[in-house]
């Protein structure tokens, strides 16, 4: 009998909607209206004061939905590790989350539970952040345990076999993947032994970890001179502030961020191969040093990316993704260090088209150096970066990661607020210039992991092939 109404009304639906479907006239493709000009990000200006033992906050407020979005950002993560301590960070913050010297893991997480957010904790390469949403009322509450989970953790002996095995478990599932493969080889190149080049651990490695190990390496690297709190959302604000100096104002001091600075940028290409025997793809990594985001280029540098590879209407994409049908998903992008900066281009294509893959990537690298861009394609990609921008800043976190970005980078709130202003500013001519300047292909870091009986070959008009 259900079933029978059922259908008895999806007939109905189907009957009326061709009853009102529109004539062939009707139904002609009109022309949508004009965009109009992005405008640029307005953020309200930021309250900002330093505790006695050094540590910096930020508080902006930002919407109408009553909840606040507390961020804790550390000058600390995988930089500061040794050549034989890969991941130590990210072991010192799992164990972070198991517990305080007052709070048991379980505890903890009922207790932000109950303030209707979650507490979590991720480790970079240069910085490391303890952060969560919680409603506007419990957002004193919130910064008493994050300051409790900083100060105080209890690094239970207890569980570190646990998560050691969780580790070695994601190093076997990330050593296994193509993807994972090329990256690793591909930041050894850029970078050598510089911990930005040393991504994975042996898994020898990581079970030899101690607790001595994770406890040194927290009293070593975190304290209130490397700690920048953020604070976004609706708020109480002299309840927050209250709030932060009391549960903040007791922390040690502790020592200054160190200054690890990169070996030079090679200046000649490498091509590597990793063998992986009968894959139907080869994952190619190309890529090299460029200036970073302190650097007076930077923005004119991320719309020349969006332009060559990194949007979806991008030239590389549409030549080797939509006219050769070589790969699907091909992008390029920065990965920015606070030291250091690289651009790449990734994609996966067919094992046999990847010397004409290589090709064509080089080819929309030296056309664009050569020519460039019209007006119309600049525009278009311009467009479609400052509005990428308006959705980043779109969320409590959102505007707190680019707090974050613009003080890690030195770059002032004016670097956001001028975004896309500055990104429609630039001319066809500075992205020429940009590809000619920085995007060298004889720079360039070519990795490949594919079948090598059928790879290598196809390589060899790109260098000289080494493991």
């Amino acid at each position: 009998m259900m079933t029978n109404r059922r259908n008895a009304m999806l007939v109905a639906v189907l009957a009326g909607a061709t009853a009102l479907a529109p004539t062939p006239a009707a139904a002609q493709k009109q022309t949508p209206p004009a965009a109009g000009t992005p405008k640029d990000f307005r953020l309200t200006p930021r309250t900002s004061f330093t505790l006695p033992n050094g540590m910096q906050v930020s508080m902006v407020p930002f919407g109408t939905v009553p909840k606040v979005f507390v961020r804790l950002g550390l000058r600390v993560g995988n930089v500061n590790e040794a050549a034989n301590e890969v991941w130590l960070a990210d072991l010192t913050g799992d164990l972070m989350q198991e517990g305080t010297t007052s709070r048991t893991a379980e505890q903890l997480a009922r207790e932000v539970a109950s303030m209707g957010g979650a507490l979590a904790i991720n480790v970079g390469p240069d910085r490391s952040n303890i952060s969560g949403d919680v409603l506007s009322e419990r957002g004193p509450d919130f910064v008493k345990v994050v300051a409790d989970v900083v100060m105080h953790p209890s690094l239970p002996a207890s569980e570190l076999a646990r998560l050691k095995a969780n580790r070695v478990r994601q190093l076997a599932i990330d050593k296994s993947q193509p993807q994972t493969l090329a990256s690793e080889r591909f930041a050894q190149l850029l970078y050598g032994d510089h911990p930005y080049g040393r991504q994975y651990p042996t898994e020898a490695m990581l079970n030899g970890y101690t607790l001595d190990q994770v406890r040194g390496f927290y009293q070593s690297n975190f304290g209130a001179q490397r700690a920048h709190l953020y604070v976004t959302g609706v708020y109480d604000a002299a309840a927050m502030e209250r709030a932060i100096r009391d549960a903040f104002g007791g922390w040690a001091s502790g020592t200054p961020a160190p200054v690890i600075e990169p070996p030079p940028a090679p200046q000649a290409r490498t091509v590597a191969l990793i063998d992986r025997p009968d894959a139907v793809q080869s994952t190619i990594y190309l890529g090299l040093r460029v200036p970073g985001p302190s650097d007076s280029t930077y923005v004119p540098l991320v719309v020349t990316d969006a332009l060559l590879g990194g949007a979806f209407g991008s030239r590389i994409t549409s030549n080797i993704r939509e006219q050769k049908g070589y790969t699907y998903s091909p992008f390029s992008s920065f990965s920015p260090h606070q030291r250091a900066t690289d651009w790449e281009e990734v994609a996966d294509v067919t094992t046999n088209v990847t010397g004409p893959s290589l090709k064509e990537i080089f080819g929309e690298i030296d056309r664009l150096q050569k020519e460039a861009p019209p007006p119309d394609e600049l525009r278009g990609i311009q467009n479609n970066l400052a509005g990428i921008f308006t959705l980043q800043n779109g969320s409590r976190a959102g505007v707190a990661g680019q707090l974050a970005f613009v003080d890690l980078y030195g770059l002032g709130d004016s670097y956001l607020t001028s975004y896309v202003r500055n990104v429609l500013a630039v001319t066809a001519a500075q992205v020429q210039q940009m590809t000619q300047l920085y995007l060298r292909p004889e720079r360039m870091q070519l990795v490949v992991v594919g079948d090598k009986k059928i790879v290598q070959e196809q390589l060899a008009p790109w260098g000289t092939v080494v493991p």
